[in-house]
């Protein structure tokens, strides 16, 4: 890859902005699950979008890949795929008499693990290395991952026929985790209006930045001032996920991580070098409610775990901030 620029936060904020118009061209109507896709990127971590089939997940992943001008590869995840269709394998050469590695899917900028739930949990694990240690281990040998690294994975949900339950400790491995929903009649029929104007089927968007220029992006992120008193509040509601009445199993401080990081990347799409209330608030749900686990006989009442996070979130109580004193809980 080439040298890495060094880039400003404005020029961070100005690139970000780039990119979500060119996938906001195709994807009609979802600005805030998409701001939180990019914000997840931008803070190196792995998105997994969750929703029903149909509602513009995979081709959000493609649009994000195109825009960014990344190395792109889709895995279609079936329950007879294999670790080693994941990360590669070694094959004999019969010329050398010595065995190559082959790379896997995994070895890309961008890796979307498209219905990942309808694997066995043996091949959904193939891909927790990966996105852990940005390497994968075949026959004792170590193989890095290209930089950056991000996997963009799809997951039906579980009550639909032929998905397996995610294990947990693959779940807390994705920063966020980002629903749709279905459109309005209004954005629905803009789908078509679109469909129709462009009078092909596949959508090719031109690249906005490359490779080099996200990983700077990443790293300027690492600028981004975070007061005591917010990073004490994520903790704050991180903490209270623990004691909730409906809670089982809280949140771990990868939680807590997962709201810094994120939270930075929300507050530079907004135009900011400092963290407020409001973005840790914009990213609770998408970072915390795939980390806890409700009692089981609110599985019955199908109570959303986001909107126990979002309940927590009320309960809390908003620092103000130095850089925006005249913050209010109630803003």
């Amino acid at each position: 890859m080439a040298d890495t620029p060094n880039i400003s936060l404005d020029q961070v904020a100005d690139h970000a902005s780039a990119v979500l118009k060119s996938v906001q061209s195709v994807i009609v109507g979802k600005e805030e699950p998409l701001k939180l896709v990019l914000a997840g990127i931008l803070a190196g971590g792995h998105i997994l979008l969750e929703d029903l089939p149909g509602l513009g997940k995979t081709l959000t992943a493609r649009c994000f890949a195109q825009s960014l001008g990344l190395d792109f590869r889709r895995l279609q995840f079936t329950p007879d795929l294999l670790p080693a269709d994941v990360t590669g394998s070694l094959l004999y050469n019969q010329k050398s008499g010595e065995f190559v590695y082959r790379k896997g899917p995994v070895h890309t900028n961008l890796l979307l693990a498209d219905e990942i739930n309808r694997t066995p949990p043996k091949t959904q694990s193939a891909l927790l290395e990966a996105m852990q240690e940005r390497q994968v281990s075949v026959e004792g040998e170590t193989h890095l991952l290209p930089e950056p690294f991000t996997v963009l994975a799809t997951s039906n949900p579980v009550e639909f026929e032929g998905t397996y339950q995610l294990p947990e400790a693959q779940l807390d491995r994705f920063l966020l985790r980002v629903s749709f929903g279905y459109p309005t009649p209004d954005e629905e029929w803009e789908v078509l209006q679109r469909r129709i104007s462009r009078r092909v089927e596949a959508v090719d968007l031109a690249p906005v930045i490359d490779a080099p220029t996200l990983v700077g992006m990443q790293r300027a992120l690492e600028h981004v001032t975070v007061e005591d008193s917010v990073g004490r509040y994520m903790v704050a509601i991180t903490t209270a996920t623990r004691g909730h009445a409906q809670v089982q199993v809280g949140a771990s401080p990868r939680g807590s991580l997962a709201l810094l990081l994120a939270s930075r990347a929300l507050a530079v799409l907004a135009g900011r070098d400092f963290v407020t209330p409001d973005d840790v608030k914009g990213v609770a749900g998408a970072a915390l409610a795939h980390r806890i686990t409700l009692k089981p006989e609110l599985w019955m009442r199908r109570i959303d775990p986001a909107s126990v996070v979002a309940d927590i979130c009320l309960g809390v109580e908003a620092p103000q901030t130095a850089q925006a004193p005249t913050y209010s809980a109630q803003q």
